[in-house]
Order: structure tokens, then C-alpha cells, then sequence
């Protein structure tokens, strides 16, 4: 892939997590990690090597230059989420080379990102911070709703890459005409 078209996606990317961090309330737009993490699998899948620390990265710097009280959390947590997605999908070999990606290992890439960032950013903002108290209660309701977002953003992504996104050619080739749409080439 072309480094344009692997930054333009990466900007695409980036935007769509900085618009969830800007427009949505702080305590709500937690809750929308499985969208988060939807973007952040399909960045790992589409632009490969590091995709999403990379839209972790840039999301990260535009949600924190939206959100300055809690900026550096924001960019960290953000670039973390995508380095985890990253190293997991290294050591559950997630590869896109046989045209499909393997649905259980999307699965537990995700699982394992959400649930170990969710626990992170609780703990953090608890124990070091002070903003929520901790209770035993409280961390399982974490851990609980981190790994059913990671469990669903998995099989989402895996679903959206099988049936839709892998026949998708994004190359920029000069002198190149563009096709017509396939509802424009029936008629």
C-alpha cells in the first residue's frame, strides 16, 4: 500500500475517533469503545504494519487537543488501545494475506485490548487520580463491559472485513480512470 493512501486512511481513521471524544459527553463516550475498537481493528487490518498505533497515535493528539483538562490521559489511552490492538494481532498472527481474517483471533485480539485498557484507564483514574472511587463492584463492571465491547467489536470487524472490506482496492495509480459504480455498469 502506498504511503498516501496508508495515511489518508490513518486521517480517516483518526477523525472518526476524535469526533466520538469530542462531540460525545466524557462519561459517555466510554461507552462508545466499541467503536473505538471497530476502527482500530479495521486500521490494524487495512493499513497492516502498526495501523493502529498509528490512528492511535493521531487520534490520540486531536482528542486531547479537544479535551485539555484530561489531555495526556487522553492521548495516552488512545495511542495504548492502539499499540495493545497491534501487539495482539501480532501474537494472535491476525493476517489478511488469504484474502480473509480468522474471526476467533480478531476476536480475541479485541477481547484482550479492550479488557486490558478499560482495566488500565479504570485503575488509573481511581487509584493514581482519584476521580472514581473504587469498588469491587465497579471493577467488574469494567472488566465485564471491556470484554463484552472487545467481544463484539472482534466479531464486527471480522464480519465487516469477510463480507465486505477485503475486495476493497485502495491503491492510488497515476493516469488511472476511475470505474464506474457496479449499480452504473448493470444498466
Amino acid at each position: 500500500m502506498q504511503k498516501a493512501v496508508r495515511w489518508l486512511l490513518i486521517a480517516l481513521f483518526s477523525s472518526i475517533i476524535f469526533v466520538i471524544n469530542f462531540f460525545v459527553p466524557l462519561p459517555i463516550n466510554y461507552l462508545l469503545i466499541v467503536v473505538e475498537a471497530v476502527i482500530l481493528a479495521l486500521a490494524s487490518l487495512f493499513v497492516r504494519m502498526a495501523g493502529a498505533t498509528h490512528v492511535g497515535i493521531v487520534g490520540g493528539l486531536l482528542s486531547a487537543l479537544s479535551q485539555p483538562a484530561f489531555g495526556l490521559f487522553t492521548f495516552f489511552f488512545t495511542f495504548l488501545f492502539g499499540f495493545l490492538v497491534d501487539i495482539f494481532s501480532f501474537a494472535f498472527k491476525v493476517s489478511t494475506k488469504d484474502d480473509r481474517v480468522n474471526r476467533n483471533r480478531v476476536i480475541l485480539t479485541m477481547t484482550f485490548s479492550t479488557a486490558i485498557i478499560g482495566f488500565l484507564s479504570y485503575y488509573i483514574t481511581s487509584v493514581y487520580i482519584g476521580i472514581v472511587e473504587t469498588t469491587p463492584f465497579l471493577s467488574g463492571l469494567v472488566l465485564f463491559v471491556a470484554t463484552g465491547s472487545g467481544i463484539s467489536a472482534g466479531y464486527a470487524a471480522a464480519y465487516l472485513w469477510n463480507k465486505y472490506l477485503r475486495n476493497i482496492n485502495i491503491t492510488l495509480q497515476p493516469n488511472t480512470k476511475i470505474k464506474p459504480r457496479l449499480s452504473e455498469q448493470i444498466k
